[in-house]
């Protein structure tokens, strides 16, 4: 089983109740909850837009990085995602696979870490709650350092 490291977001609709409805998808299709961030309410990042909910979840799961990113994309498009172009865009839910226990992936497909962890305080602070000392596989530094050296100055407020 692996620890697996999830990034919920979305701006769109109504965030509490897409959120429940979210995670109770990935119990059923990716893996056991272990642990859930606080929600966190965040500007819009890389383009102008309502502000964004965000949430970490850590949850165990026998899936392999690639079946997760498949069963995420069905769940994103159950819980009303389309997608219109390859930029950033308003949404009901994204996820995104920030880690994978301490594996490295990189295919055109999919990259573990999650290459924009580092620059994004909307996933870190969520992180940071949970396990600010985890060790990004590849940057070798932890959570709390990449919280510190982070120069996205977006507001990120918990809001749970």
């Amino acid at each position: 089983m692996a620890n697996v490291f999830i990034l919920l977001g979305g701006n769109v609709g109504d965030k509490s109740e897409i959120f429940i409805q979210t995670r109770k998808l990935i119990l059923e299709k990716i893996g056991i909850i272990k642990k859930l961030s606080s929600v966190y309410e965040t500007e819009s990042w890389g383009f102008k837009s309502h502000p964004f909910w965000n949430q970490v979840i850590v949850l165990e799961s026998g899936l392999d990085p690639f079946e997760i990113l498949r069963l995420s994309q069905i769940i994103e498009k159950e819980m009303g995602r389309i997608k219109n172009s390859d930029g950033y865009e308003a949404r009901t839910m994204d996820i995104d696979l920030l880690f994978y226990d301490d594996r490295i992936v990189k295919t055109p497909q999919l990259t573990i870490p999650h290459p924009g962890i580092s620059a994004r305080r909307f996933a870190l602070m969520p992180l940071m709650e949970l396990e600010p000392g985890k060790i990004h596989p590849v940057l070798g530094i932890s959570i709390s350092e990449m919280l510190d050296r982070c120069t996205d100055k977006l507001k990120v407020v918990r809001i749970d």
